[in-house]
């Protein structure tokens, strides 16, 4: 059985050395929801590597955006590691997290020199705007 959590991250570019850092933890030390004594919860991969691009469009992005599906990660440790990065530039660091029967990412941003949630924690159904773009 698996619980899966759906991350990205977008770093800019003098960041890829602190994501390569931060999938090596995710894939041999971050511990397992439920079973701390349990390391490792998988890995993320570059997408907007300049040979592999998998971004539609004409031109290369002016950031990097790491993916990956980790199975029965501890998303607080997750969220407390990325606060711990000495990141090159923190306030362009974007960590979008959506656990396993949720159905939209939360989205995660360095400011003030602490990771805050930016998107809300339910959708609002009431807002208009949920519904015109439906």
């Amino acid at each position: 059985m698996s619980w899966v959590a759906n991350v990205m991250i977008s770093v800019d570019m003098a960041d890829s050395a602190n994501v390569e850092a931060l999938s090596e933890w995710l894939r041999t030390e971050a511990p397992r929801r439920g079973q701390p004594e349990v390391r490792g919860v998988g890995f993320l991969k570059l997408l907007t590597d300049a040979g592999t691009n998998q971004w539609g469009g004409w031109k290369q992005p002016e950031c990097e955006v790491w993916a990956g599906t980790l199975n029965h990660a501890d998303l607080d440790a997750l969220r407390q590691r990325v606060s711990e990065v000495p990141w090159c530039e923190p306030n362009l660091v974007q960590l979008l997290v959506m656990d396993q029967e949720q159905e939209f990412f939360r989205t995660w941003m360095i400011r003030g020199g602490k990771l805050r949630q930016f998107a809300p924690s339910e959708p609002d159904e009431e807002d208009e705007g949920f519904y015109r773009n439906r």
